[in-house]
């Protein structure tokens, strides 16, 4: 088999994954934690054999998931932090842009973050519990590494960059999880308060010389 043939199989084979990524996608925003292999497999068209073959099993099927929909929170994310505004006006831009994504595909954000309710056994749902912290601790390194970048934190930066994006990553979800439950408030005053939590030590911290500025 010569190069271009295999690099156009690659091709073929790399759209057929999207192609039934997005109809996985549509399955989840209907159903939510409760989505199936079984539905998945009748959305795209296919039998449930083929769905096996491209993801290996559920697990696989939701870590692909998991990685597309990451993926394009944390470009949202990083626009919000590369926003041309005051530091405080970015911070509460980034915590927007979270609680903004989970509001919009409640149905996504509990397929990702719980597991599935309802009956054992068969094809009920994905067991997503076991696979949704990698997901935030993910999250927690690439805004340690952005706060590294940007903050000067004195001795020992590297470690205290991480505490910090772990934390904030942590306070984001436990309170984002919350609210999307009760709404006990508006979007608005859930970011201004959390905001309020962190500015303190934020606002005391100088940028990092020759660093983007944060």
């Amino acid at each position: 088999m010569d190069t271009t043939q295999r690099t156009d199989q690659q091709r073929s084979a790399d759209r057929r994954r999207r192609e039934l990524l997005e109809a996985a996608d549509r399955v989840v925003l209907r159903d939510g934690p409760q989505a199936s292999m079984n539905a998945i497999a009748a959305e795209a068209g296919i039998t449930k054999p083929i769905l096996y073959r491209h993801f290996g099993d559920k697990g696989g099927l939701y870590a692909a998931l998991a990685k597309r929909h990451t993926d394009a929170l944390l470009d949202s994310l990083r626009a919000a932090l590369d926003a041309p505004a005051g530091r405080r006006e970015r911070v509460e831009s980034t915590l927007d842009t979270y609680l903004a994504a989970i509001e919009a595909r409640p149905q996504v954000y509990r397929f990702l973050m719980h597991p599935a309710e309802g009956g054992a056994g068969g094809d009920q749902g994905f067991d997503v519990g076991k696979h949704s912290a990698p997901l935030l601790r993910r999250m927690g390194e690439e805004l340690a590494r952005v706060i590294e970048e940007r903050v000067d934190l004195g001795p020992g930066s590297q470690q205290l960059a991480r505490v910090w994006g772990h934390g904030i990553v942590g306070m984001m979800h436990a309170a984002g999880d919350w609210w999307l439950g009760e709404r006990p408030c508006s979007r608005a005053e859930l970011v201004r308060s959390l905001a309020d939590l962190l500015w303190g030590r934020l606002a005391a911290a100088g940028d990092r010389v020759g660093g983007p500025g944060f």
